[in-house]
């Protein structure tokens, strides 16, 4: 057998052309947008992975440090009653404030930019007084930070950010303006670098975010693609199933046509010589064994076209040891020794298609048969990721492809058409022939082993 292919498996679209594979590609590269929130924001389907815990932490994160730095502050003690009144009046604002603007706002309210601006402002400004009054309060300082990632454009959550570090690290040491004056590039550094790392990270996992809602997107995209494409492959198969009942009808009416019917023509001939020829005995008696001869050879075309009905070697084995099987009985019956060899990933397909290539491959070892005097056959089965392939190649007497008569060549081409394949014929007078059939890798339906 020979080991090179036809020029037929080379592809006839680059890559590039498929449309799902497109979209596959687009959009869902790692992105920085700097006109949207730092903070990812709450999607608008059902969040899946850590999306859930990330906003319900955000909700309540406030409340919860909140109520940690006024227990540390009772803790720790040394305020009066009246300082106290102050202050629990200060965390019971807080608190209002929070419950308002950030546990029960609702996500899309949240995602304005004004109201985020407000919520920032509200907790920014308490929890600085409070900061003011008890160090211990900048606990609840720190959510500061997550709502200026909440802020856009980018550069005014970046400005929150430096305010929140600013206050955060000197509100403890004597505010602001007493620490700038005091010590200023140390503050300046802090403050510098804390912003930094806060809105790098923060610009990361939202481009992050981003990121995974896009290829959410495209794979519910090429998910609905396939289920298209799945039920457009059913629809193409069972038009190809009525297109085959109608194909074989027309074969058979053409081989009735070619075989029986003219078998019984001879027949009818013979019988009528016969008995003009009655009163000659071995003129009689040749025409009887003539038309004995005749009906015969009829009874056993119609045994072969009901056999043809059915492709009964898929019955037994799957659709490799079934080809050989076919190349092994015509290889008895010919003489003609064929190979078959069968490469990639095995795997059940659908009938109609596992039909069709042996259809092909009967058809075509006939072909040698019939026309080649070939001294050898190879077969490949190729199965590929999304296509399978079946090459037929002889050494034979070759011919030059083109219309001609009879049913071989047309009938496996219309048979490989009809279910969206591919059939090529490589052929040349001397160099003998290869033909080539390309087929959709369709499954083997669940439904049909039901």
């Amino acid at each position: 057998m020979m080991d090179d292919r036809p020029a037929a498996h080379r592809p006839d679209r680059e890559p590039g052309d498929d449309p799902a594979a497109a979209r596959g590609h687009e959009s869902v590269s790692l992105k920085v947008d700097w006109n949207r929130p730092m903070w990812p924001p709450e999607p608008a389907r059902t969040p899946v992975g850590w999306q859930p815990w990330l906003h319900r932490v955000e909700r309540f994160l406030p409340g919860l440090l909140l109520a940690v730095a006024t227990a540390v502050s009772l803790g720790v003690g040394g305020h009066d009653g009246r300082w106290w009144a102050i202050t629990g009046g200060l965390v019971a604002v807080a608190a209002l404030w929070v419950l308002g603007t950030v546990i029960f706002a609702p996500p899309r309210l949240r995602g304005r930019p004004s109201f985020a601006l407000l919520t920032f402002l509200g907790v920014i400004g308490l929890g600085g007084v409070l900061e003011g009054r008890d160090v211990t309060f900048l606990i609840f300082m720190i959510f500061g930070f997550l709502a200026a990632m909440r802020l856009r454009p980018t550069w005014l959550a970046f400005a929150a950010l430096a305010v929140t570090s600013l206050l955060i690290n000197t509100l403890g040491n004597g505010g602001p303006v007493h620490a700038l004056r005091e010590r200023p590039a140390v503050w300046i550094t802090i403050v510098v670098v804390q912003t930094a790392a806060i809105g790098g990270g923060g610009l990361l996992s939202a481009a992050v975010a981003r990121q995974n809602e896009e290829r959410r997107r495209v794979l519910d995209d090429l998910a609905t693609a396939q289920a298209e494409n799945e039920g457009l492959q059913r629809q193409l198969l069972s038009q190809a199933r009525e297109a085959g009942i109608l194909d074989e009808r027309q074969r058979l009416a053409q081989e009735i046509h070619d075989t029986l019917a003219q078998g019984f023509t001879g027949i009818i001939t013979q019988l009528e010589a016969a008995a003009l020829a009655k009163d000659e005995p071995a003129e009689w008696q040749r025409h009887l064994d003539s038309a004995t001869a005749l009906a015969r050879e009829n009874l056993t075309a119609a045994r072969r076209s009901v056999r043809a009905l059915h492709p009964e070697p898929l019955d037994a084995a799957a659709l490799p040891e079934a080809l050989a099987g076919v190349a092994a009985r015509w290889s008895a019956r010919t003489g003609v020794p064929a190979a078959v060899t069968t490469t990639g990933d095995r795997r059940p397909l659908h009938p109609e298609i596992e039909s069709t290539i042996l259809r092909v491959t009967q058809e075509a070892l006939s072909n040698v048969d019939k026309h080649a005097a070939a001294s050898r056959v190879g077969v490949t089965l190729s199965y590929m990721d999304d296509e399978v392939s079946l090459d037929v190649r002889d050494d034979g007497a070759g011919f030059t492809p083109g219309p001609g008569p009879g049913y071989g060549l047309p009938g496996m081409r219309r048979r490989v058409l009809r279910l969206a394949g591919r059939l090529s014929v490589e052929s040349e007078p001397g160099g003998g022939t290869a033909i080539s059939a390309i087929l959709p890798a369709v499954p083997f339906p669940p439904e049909a082993s039901a």
